[in-house]
């Protein structure tokens, strides 16, 4: 894929290089790009699906589009701040979007990359109001946020994973994040226990069963 732009070549590093490139202004995307970002991460969510082999999923490009506008603007933002307060609510806008099990994983192809993102704001300056929304945005795509601190108290699991494939996703990812506050949450930790099988010292031999709520 031939990059064109400052916003494809940072949707395009981040995912091959994992790095980012800081431009010296925000540009608006136009919808040729956005259009070009679509295709590359409807190829993109293909590849990932052949390791998760379900064929009842497509890749939601209008999903998979607003969170790569969220990571450029965000990645953007880190240095660019000039005129940019007032602007925050357009640049890093809320997702208006059918929420299911495609969207999340198609969002979740930039916004997995958002807690580095915060996490470096966090940095500069905690009271940015920035980190807020981003925080905001990883609560509802929480998937995205595993192994950064949220608060998911109010999330009843098993509705919320109720779907086989997001569930196996879900649980490989607190595995590979070492998650221990997901893994504790005691529907999970048995579901994560029942995964390991005899295997559980190779998988994550720290982890402990919790003791199911009274």
């Amino acid at each position: 894929m031939q990059t064109k732009s400052p916003f494809i070549d940072t949707l395009f590093l981040l995912r091959k290089e994992e790095c980012i490139t800081i431009f010296s202004e925000i540009q608006t995307i136009s919808e040729n790009e956005e259009e070009e970002a679509a295709d590359y991460f409807n190829a993109e969510f293909e590849n990932e699906r052949l390791e998760f082999l379900s064929d009842q999923l497509n890749c939601n490009k209008e999903a998979a589009v607003w969170a790569a506008k969220v990571l450029y603007h965000s990645a953007q933002l880190y240095l660019i701040r000039k005129d940019t307060v007032k602007n925050l609510d357009m640049l890093i806008p809320k997702y208006k979007g059918m929420m299911d099990v495609s969207s999340i994983l198609s969002a979740d192809l930039s916004l997995r990359f958002l807690p580095q993102i915060i996490s470096v704001l966090q940095s500069a300056d905690p009271e940015d109001p920035l980190i807020k929304m981003l925080e905001n945005i990883l609560l509802q795509f929480h998937y995205s946020g595993i192994g950064y601190n949220l608060d998911l108290e109010k999330i009843s699991w098993e509705e919320e994973l109720k779907d086989k494939t997001y569930r196996k996703l879900y649980l490989e990812r607190i595995v590979e994040k070492k998650d221990y506050k997901l893994a504790e949450i005691p529907l999970i930790n048995q579901w994560l226990f029942a995964e390991f099988g005899l295997h559980k010292q190779m998988f994550w031999k720290e982890l402990k069963i919790t003791n199911e709520e009274k």
